[in-house]
């Protein structure tokens, strides 16, 4: 497969995917690593347009888990934040402004996390066709443990129930692109403490719900097993070629 570019260079599509778990870090840690490989990518696509060999671009998938964090998307409202500093310290929660899409969000210990920092054009997707893939592939993970995910239209993420008064979100999404490279992704609740979620109104959302696979399964989930079965959905739907995965031990 290939790109052509408008001074008519052909640059392979590459479709490998490096997969890397970087364990629990905080927010903040994430997001230069994050940063870091974007703004690569980035520099990539801009000297691509001035080079006579031009090179093609990686993709990565990142997996890892925050300490307590509240973080409010750029079009976000920061009154959807329901606690101020003091309660902010008791509960041992930090709030950050990022650079994602959408509003406000919280992931803590028991989300599992993915950051794909992958370019579009290597899949020939958009952002709305991207947005989309990454919901089926947690729908399909989820399917896998007997829970039916859906859809909710007009809003980003995988619910339960999506049209019912039970309706209630088990995956928060949100990104950011440029140059079709994307960073940011998804939280997958698995067993994390859902009281904090009482602390926001999440995604700006009011009347709906937050769950967790342990309070839908009543267990809790091999999260490395889930986490593998993650890689093969998304190897499965963005036709991906996993280069490396240091997931299953």
């Amino acid at each position: 497969m290939f790109i052509y570019t408008n001074q008519l260079q052909i640059i392979m599509k590459n479709k490998e995917l490096l997969v890397q778990d970087i364990g629990l870090k905080p927010y903040k840690e994430a997001f230069v690593i994050q940063t870091g490989l974007f703004d690569q990518l980035k520099q990539i696509k801009i000297d691509n347009k001035h080079r006579d060999d031009p090179k093609p671009t990686a993709n990565y998938l990142l997996f890892t888990e925050h300490p307590h964090v509240y973080t409010l998307g750029k079009s976000g409202k920061e009154n959807h934040l329901l606690i101020g500093p003091d309660e902010r310290k008791k509960y041992q929660v930090d709030f950050i402004k990022t650079n994602r899409g959408g509003d406000i969000t919280y992931h803590g210990p028991g989300q599992i996390v993915g950051y794909p920092i992958i370019d579009l054009d290597n899949f020939d997707l958009d952002i709305l066709a991207y947005m989309r893939l990454l919901e089926t592939v947690i729908i399909d993970v989820l399917s896998e443990y007997g829970i039916k995910g859906e859809r909710s239209e007009g809003e980003t993420g995988v619910w339960l129930d999506a049209d019912q008064a039970t309706a209630r979100k088990i995956c928060a999404m949100g990104v950011k692109t440029s140059r079709w490279i994307t960073m940011h992704g998804f939280a997958l609740n698995v067993d994390v403490d859902l009281s904090y979620f009482k602390h926001i109104i999440p995604c700006g959302i009011r009347q709906k719900g937050v769950t967790s696979m342990q309070k839908e399964l009543g267990y809790i989930p091999d999260k490395n097993r889930l986490k593998q079965t993650i890689v093969d959905k998304f190897a499965k739907h963005f036709g991906a070629k996993i280069k490396k995965s240091p997931i299953v031990k």
